[in-house]
C-alpha cells in the first residue's frame, strides 16, 4: 500500500455514532474494489476512518464515497432527530 489517511469525524452523541457505524458496516466488511483497504473504529464521539490505498486516486475515490455516506447518513439521523 502506497497511501494512507486517517479521518476522525466527531458525533454530537454516542447514539448518531452508533447509527453511522452500523450503517457503514457491510460497506466495510465486503468493499466493492480491491485497491483499498479501510478499517473502522471509535474513540469516544468520533468515527475514525482508516484507509490504505494501491495510489492517491484509489484513496480519493474511498475517501469521498465513505465520506459522502457519513454525511448522507448524519444528515437522515438528524432530520429524523428533529421530527420526532
Amino acid at each position: 500500500m502506497k497511501a494512507k489517511a486517517e479521518i476522525r469525524l466527531k458525533f454530537l452523541s454516542q447514539k448518531h455514532l452508533k447509527t453511522v457505524i452500523d450503517s457503514l458496516l457491510p460497506e466495510v466488511s465486503k468493499p466493492v474494489a480491491g485497491r483499498a483497504k479501510i478499517a473502522m473504529g471509535r474513540d469516544g464521539n468520533f468515527l475514525i476512518l482508516k484507509v490504505e490505498a494501491d495510489d492517491t486516486v484509489a484513496l480519493r475515490s474511498t475517501l469521498n464515497a465513505y465520506l459522502r455516506w457519513v454525511n448522507s447518513m448524519a444528515n437522515v439521523v438528524e432530520v429524523l432527530e428533529h421530527s420526532s
